[in-house]
């Protein structure tokens, strides 16, 4: 037997417990050509509050009844397929659940060795494929230009930042709190981070953008992109990630659209999982610096599969402090 946790309720509004059920499965005997996987680590990300609703979205909704969706990394335990061997690190999207079967579609195999193994779901994972994408594709930094995100010491934003520096760019962070917001410039490197709790975020960015903005990587929305977008200057790029402002299904109005004519600004959403082609070379570039130590990152990880409503619920109001996990095993 294992646990899972599936969604047995839609929230109206905010996420709640009630909207979580823990549930007991029997391990399922494995067909050709399957592997069954043991998951070490659970991911959690602010992508998953838009697929607990049934608007029409980018994806379908999450069923009621299924397991919550979710990326995971984990060895195998048992195989029958032979591309895959027992004692195999591998990522996959099992979901919130201790285990899970694949028949090793979208299951990638990787090595722990130097790598620890959280990592996958995080800096050299989707969220550092999102940064890795948004900056390179999109908003494309020149040296000397600067580059604000939002949610800077989150699994994307923190990475965001440091690809920024590394292009020779001026990274500027907006988060929550000083204590964020001191890890955002002293250890990770940033020119400059502007705490949005501390009543004056306009003006701190002001204070901290004097050249204007060249590039937005936005998380947020709300006050975070107005802010951000009255610094840009002519021909800004932004890489529209995520408005987790309006997860609990609020409507995100942009206080100054003018700006995006008269700048002649670049704005362009994406979803990371539609370029899939890009990924090895993203993640091979972002492993590296991760390997080298060029690349710094921060976890977030709460014990047991029981913990992650909560810990999920904290997540959205920005209480985790780095990439947010679930320990599993």
């Amino acid at each position: 037997m294992y646990q899972r946790i599936v969604l047995a309720s839609r929230p109206s509004g905010a996420v709640e417990a009630s909207n979580f059920r823990l549930e007991k499965a029997e391990v399922p005997a494995l067909a050709e050509g399957q592997v069954l996987v043991r998951n070490h680590y659970l991911s959690l990300d602010p992508y998953m509050r838009g697929r607990m609703s049934d608007a029409k979205s980018y994806a379908a909704p999450q069923a009621l009844g299924e397991t919550m969706i979710g990326g995971t990394v984990g060895e195998v335990v048992e195989s029958k397929n032979p591309k895959f061997a027992k004692g195999d690190w591998v990522v996959g999207m099992f979901g919130w659940s201790e285990m899970g079967v694949s028949d090793g579609t979208l299951l990638r195999k990787v090595d722990t060795t130097i790598i620890p193994a959280s990592a996958y779901l995080g800096v050299v994972g989707m969220p550092g494929m999102t940064a890795w994408y948004g900056i390179n594709k999109i908003i494309e930094p020149k040296a000397g230009e600067t580059i604000v995100v939002s949610a800077a010491s989150g699994a994307v934003g923190a990475t965001v930042g440091q690809l920024a520096k590394l292009a020779g760019a001026r990274a500027v962070g907006i988060a929550g709190g000083k204590e964020k917001c001191d890890y955002v410039v002293n250890e990770l490197g940033f020119d400059a981070c502007v705490d949005y709790r501390a009543g004056s975020l306009d003006a701190g960015l002001k204070a901290a953008t004097p050249d204007g903005v060249d590039g937005i990587f936005e998380n947020v929305g709300g006050a975070c992109f107005d802010a951000a977008l009255a610094r840009t200057n002519a021909f800004a790029r932004i890489a529209l990630c995520g408005m987790a402002a309006g997860y609990s299904g609020e409507d995100i109005p942009i206080r100054n659209p003018r700006l995006l004519l008269t700048n002649r600004v670049k704005l362009q959403g994406f979803i990371v999982t539609e370029h899939l082609d890009l990924w090895p070379q993203g993640l091979a570039e972002v492993g590296k610096l991760v390997a080298s130590g060029k690349m710094k990152y921060r976890e977030s990880v709460s014990q047991g599969l029981a913990s992650a409503p909560e810990a999920f619920m904290g997540l959205l109001q920005g209480k985790n402090f780095g990439k947010q996990l679930v320990k599993l095993i």
